[in-house]
């Protein structure tokens, strides 16, 4: 009988971490969709409207403060 719940015991064990495996690749991504999602959407905004007037004072005001420190 022990040998018995043993094999069942490492056959669960062995579905359990296969699955996982899936559930992480999968998690994996979908954060990588999101990261993508967002960075397009962080591109769309900085080169069109307002945003490229912003990301552009924002750029000139590091080089200026990096200038002033030399």
């Amino acid at each position: 009988m022990n040998e018995r719940l043993a094999r069942l015991h490492a056959w669960w064990l062995y579905h359990q971490l296969h699955d996982e495996d899936g559930q992480a690749t999968t998690e994996y991504a979908l954060v990588l969709l999101a990261a993508a999602l967002v960075a397009l959407l962080v591109v769309g905004w900085a080169t069109a409207g307002g945003g490229a007037g912003k990301v552009g004072r924002l750029f000139d005001r590091v080089i200026d403060s990096v200038i002033d420190k030399l």
